[in-house]
Parts: C-alpha cells; structure tokens; sequence
C-alpha cells in the first residue's frame, strides 16, 4: 500500500508541473520512464513483482528526479532499489543525455517503433534485453497520444481558411506493397494560428472517401469554412461541394500551372511558365483576367491544348481574389503544405517501406503534432484583421 501511495502522490506532482499541453515533451517523458523501468529490471534480473530464482535485488518505491532539456522541464518517477542503488543512464551520461534522449525520440518515430528497431537502438544506449512485451508497450502509448490528436473535438475553435492535400508513402498491406495516400487538412484559426485538424488515412482517392473524411470533421465539430484550397482531383473537389455548402473553393494556382505546362514542349515550359505566371500576379481579378485572355489569344495555335486547359477552368484559380484582405501569397495555393510534405518525406524515406498502415500514420501525425505544437506559440499565419474581415463575409 505504501508504494502505491508513493506513486500516486507522485504521479499527482507530474501532472502539477505540467503547465500546459505539450505532446513531445510527453513524449519524452514517457519514453524516459520505460527506459528507466526497463534498465531497472535488466539490473535486478527481473520485472516488477515477477517471482524468479534470478532476481538480484527488489525495487523500494520512486522518487521524483528533475530533468531539464531544451524541450522543456521533465519531473521523472526514478525506481528506487533496496540493495545498490540505481541511477538513470541519462543522469550519470549528462554530456550526451539530451542528445541522446532527443535522439531517441525522434529516431523511434522515423523507424516505425518497430520491435526489432527499437531493441536495436535501445541497445545502443546500454540497455540490453529490451522484452517485445516492453516495446509493444511503448507503441500502445504512442498510439494512444496519436489517436487523441486525431480526434480532438474542434467545436470550441472556428477555422475560416482550410487547405487539403495528400501525402503518399509506400506500406505494406495483407502482404503486397501499395501507395498508401494520408489526406492531411491544415486551417488558420480565428486568432489567425495554423493547426493540423485531420490526419487520416485513404485506401483510394474518391468522393466517397472525402466524403467520410469531412463528415468525420464536421461530427468532431468543425463549421463551413469560407475557403478552401487545395489541387482539383474530381472526387475531392466533389466531396468540398457536397460537404461544405456555402464556402468557396480556390483551385491551387501552382497545381493548375503544372497542368497547363504539360501540353508544353519541354524546351519552351521554363519561358512560358514566366508569361502565365504573371496572370496570378495581377492586382485585381479582372486585370488577371485580362492577362489570361491575351495569352490565351497569343497561344491558341501555337499551344492550343494548354490554351484549352487555361480557360476550361480559370475561374476556379482566381477564387481568391475575393479575399482582398487575406494574403494571397498564402491562399492561392496549396505551397505550404507541400513544403512541410517535402519534410516529412525526407524523415519518412529512412523507413523506405512501412510494415503497416498504423506505424505510416502514427509517424506522420507525431510529425505534425510537433509542427501544430511549434505553431501555437508562433506568429500569426494571417493577420488578425484580415481574418476578422473574412469571418463577417456572408456571415
């Protein structure tokens, strides 16, 4: 009875001293003490209460142990031992036990959480015998932190700019290896923040699929945006239409210039991109119009099925001139997401092939759980005038 007292008053203390929401430093916490669970069972012989011949000494209870890191001050639960002692690895290794910590963290999120990568790395670091009942552990815990991010309410938060884009990986699934998309949703909120508002997984790109995506967004509580951005693949721009009635759609300017230069020779892509790139660049819609129309008379014979392709649909990429507050730099495209794609992509090519749809989406969501956490406390994506002036358009 009394170490569960000692426990629970000390878990008590861990939850006073965090202030606020952070879910790295959670993180890390947490993988710090299954690390220490896990040293302190290789050095006694055995695990918690576990009854064996070759136990060498018997736990006496945790004491509270303060580690500072650049992330942020961890109060950790320490297992004390009866006979001998026990220190933290990381405490008595202080020139490398930040970076290491740090590196851990990160490096078990970029390999999946895998059993075998995971002992591997643990091993590394000093600590042997790492049980799969202890690595499971760990990836039930992440699971855990994930699907809260996922599926957070966003009824107390109005989101009135969203940008949709997909993230493609390779994944193994009932044995054969598929491209496996991930439909990532980012919006600006009222008080002008980017967020990550869904992660979720797509076995094929179709309206049905979309579809299911944003009727999950709306019963978690997200209201019609006024706009959204995003490429035109036909069965997402569908899905907008159906499930979002009333907000407007921007087609992504740098998309619809890829589609239009691909009935350009490639000799004459680069010269062209210039002349209709100035179309976008235009102060005012009409001026944009105007531009368009002069290439599109100046082109006809010479590029007729990209001449085609720009007036077919010219009207959905220039949505966003009836934003004039908002930064149109920003919301005429889908280029923020695509930068932060790209970065993601570079950590996700260590793993190559993942072994399963859960470890896929759970390293992207840790991923931009860091990202939405760093844009919290960031500067402001859009200004705040310009985001109240597009909460009273059609209000």
């Amino acid at each position: 009875m009394a170490h569960k007292k000692n426990s629970t008053n000390l878990t008590e203390l861990l939850l006073q001293c965090m202030t606020r929401p952070d879910p790295m430093l959670s993180m890390l916490e947490w993988l710090c003490t299954r690390l220490m669970e896990a040293e302190v069972d290789q050095q006694l012989g055995a695990e918690k209460s576990q009854r064996t011949d070759g136990r060498s000494g018997y736990r006496s209870g945790y004491r509270p142990r303060r580690l500072d890191t650049r992330m942020g001050t961890m109060y950790l639960m320490v297992p004390k031992v009866r006979q001998g002692g026990y220190i933290p690895f990381f405490v008595t290794e202080r020139k490398r036990s930040e970076a290491v910590l740090i590196q851990v963290v990160q490096e078990a999120f970029v390999q999946g959480v895998s059993t075998r990568k995971m002992e591997k790395l643990a091993q590394s670091l000093g600590i042997e015998n790492l049980s799969r009942s202890q690595v499971s552990e760990m990836t039930k815990v992440l699971n855990e932190q994930v699907n809260e991010f996922r599926n957070r309410p966003l009824s107390n938060t109005v989101y009135p700019v969203l940008w949709v884009d997909a993230l493609y990986e390779k994944v193994r699934v009932d044995g054969r290896i598929v491209s496996m998309a991930v439909l990532i949703v980012f919006g600006v909120d009222e008080n002008s923040h980017r967020d990550i508002i869904a992660v979720e997984p797509m076995a094929e790109e179709s309206r049905s699929s979309y579809g299911v995506l944003f009727q999950d967004l709306k019963d978690r509580g997200l209201t019609t945006p006024k706009l959204i951005i995003s490429d035109a693949h036909s069965g997402l721009v569908s899905a907008i239409q159906a499930s979002f009635p009333g907000a407007s759609w921007q087609r992504c300017k740098v998309h619809f210039m890829r589609n239009i230069l691909a009935y350009v020779p490639q000799k004459e892509k680069k010269s062209f991109a210039s002349v209709i790139k100035e179309i976008w660049l235009a102060p005012t819609a009409d001026l944009a119009r105007k531009r368009a129309y002069d290439v599109m008379d100046a082109y006809a014979k010479h590029f007729p099925k990209a001449v085609q392709c720009l007036e077919n649909v010219l009207e959905d990429s220039l949505t966003f001139y009836a934003f004039p507050k908002l930064d149109a730099r920003k919301i005429s495209s889908s280029n923020m997401i695509e930068r932060l794609n790209r970065e993601i992509r570079r950590r996700t090519s260590v793993v190559g092939i993942f072994p399963n749809e859960v470890s896929y989406v759970r390293l992207v969501t840790t991923y931009l759980m860091e990202y939405a956490e760093d844009w919290s406390v960031s500067r402001a994506y859009l200004s705040q005038d310009s985001i109240e002036a597009t909460l009273l358009i059609a209000a």
